[in-house]
Formats: C-alpha cells, structure tokens, sequence
C-alpha cells in the first residue's frame, strides 16, 4: 500500500468510527433500545380498504378480534410496561404517536415497530385540531408524518385526530391529502385519561367491547398498566383476540 492509500484508509476508519460513536452516544438507556441513528425499521404504510368509509370507528363485527389503540404520549417508562405486557399475552396493540413525544423519546417508534405493533400519528403538539385553520392543521398532520418517515421509513399506518374522538370534514380531507386514506375513530372509550383506577377502566372497556371493536386507551397512566393484564384475560376468555387495526381490517 502506497503512503498516500495508506493516508486515505486511515482517514476511512476515522470517519467510520466516529459514526459508530454518535451512534452509540446517541442510544437511550433501555435494554429494549436502539440508536435512532441506525439503519431504519421501516413500517407498513396506510392502506385504503375500498368500500370503508373515510372515518373509522371499528372493524368486522363478524370475526373475534379487537384492536387495542393507544394515544402515544406521556412517561416512556408506563409506554415500555404497556407494551411488554400486551407482548406477555401474545396482543398486538396500534400506538398513535404525537410528534413532540417522538421527537423526546425517538427510541420508542423503533420499540412499537420491532414488537409487532402498529405505530400511527396523533398529530405533532396533540392540539385541538378540529379547532385549527386549514394550514395549522395540515402542519400538525405533516410534520408528525415526517417525524415517523423520518425514524421508520414511512408515515405510519394510521392518522387519529387529537382532542377529538372523530375529525372534522376538513381534518379528514387534510388527512387523505397527508397520505391517510381512513382517519381512525373508536367506539370504544376507556376513559382511563380520567384516572378512575385500574378497576373501573377494566370495568368500562370490558362493558363496551365486542367483535369488531376499537378501543381508545392512552400511554402515561398507571391505572391502564394495571388495568391491561384482566382486560386481555378478560378478551382471551370471550375468544377475542387483541390484534392490530391493520390486521381488524384485513
């Protein structure tokens, strides 16, 4: 090897050993993490379902599966228990991200997506967005979109609008123009951002659900960490299975 390749390979390994070392130092501290500066996860990206409305609110009444979704915000700490507890029972669950969490806690897209979850947007700043002007509105869609793009290579597979159980004509027209075909409502609510205790979520979803349904539950409350392991009993014992809402609607 000549002086001057000898000089370039040096400088080759430099280079590649400081991208290592951003990389390392850019990890979170979680067993379940990795670097947000590796290679992508990339995510399914939304589906139409032809003959479905543009707002939904459950699946098929007609096969056992539920679809448990959860508003991404709030303690990353509840968000790992949630999910390794629903991982325990053998559920999927769709987590809809809002932008500002993912923009503290990046490692988490990466942890939804390497579980087998679905991860969707719930806007950047989890406003009231069918309050919002046109622009606002479609900023707080896109710039969530590309927060996800940006960690797993696509959009996400779902759009939930924020502060709002259903989006408004034009946050649903803003949606199909970001690339969400479907806006993605519930029917049903459990309640437990009221922090009613673990006991009466449990009590609330498992009143309402059944074949078909999609549930609106929330990271960030402890009653729902509690709450999860009879709700998925509960399910298992009815012959429901907890699945993502790709797999409700396909």
């Amino acid at each position: 090897m000549t002086p001057t390749n000898r000089r370039t390979a040096l400088r080759l390994l430099a280079a590649g050993a400081f991208t290592t070392g951003c990389a390392a130092t850019g990890a979170v501290a979680h067993p379940a993490s990795t670097s947000t500066h590796a290679k992508p996860t990339h995510a399914p990206t939304p589906r139409h379902y032809p003959g479905l409305p543009a707002q939904l609110t459950h699946g098929p009444r007609t096969h056992p599966r539920v679809a448990l979704t959860f508003h991404g915000q709030g303690d990353p700490a509840i968000a790992h228990s949630l999910l390794t507890e629903a991982e325990r029972h053998g559920a999927h669950v769709t987590v809809l991200a809002v932008g500002t969490w993912l923009d503290a806690h990046p490692d988490l897209a990466r942890r939804i997506l390497d579980g087998g979850h679905d991860l969707g947007n719930h806007t950047q700043r989890h406003l009231d967005i069918n309050a919002m002007s046109e622009a606002d509105a479609l900023a707080e869609i896109t710039a969530c979109a590309d927060r996800l793009r940006r960690l797993t290579g696509s959009i996400g597979t779902w759009f939930r609008p924020s502060r709002a159980p259903r989006a408004s004509p034009q946050v649903t027209r803003l949606a199909a123009r970001a690339g969400y075909p479907h806006v993605l409502s519930y029917d049903v609510d459990s309640l437990d951002y009221t922090r009613p205790g673990a006991a009466a979520v449990t009590r609330q979803v498992l009143g309402e659900v059944r074949a078909g349904s999609v549930v609106s539950l929330h990271f960030g409350y402890p009653d729902t960490v509690a709450a999860l392991p009879a709700v998925l009993e509960a399910l298992d014992r009815r012959g429901l299975s907890a699945v993502t809402t790709t797999e409700l609607f396909s």
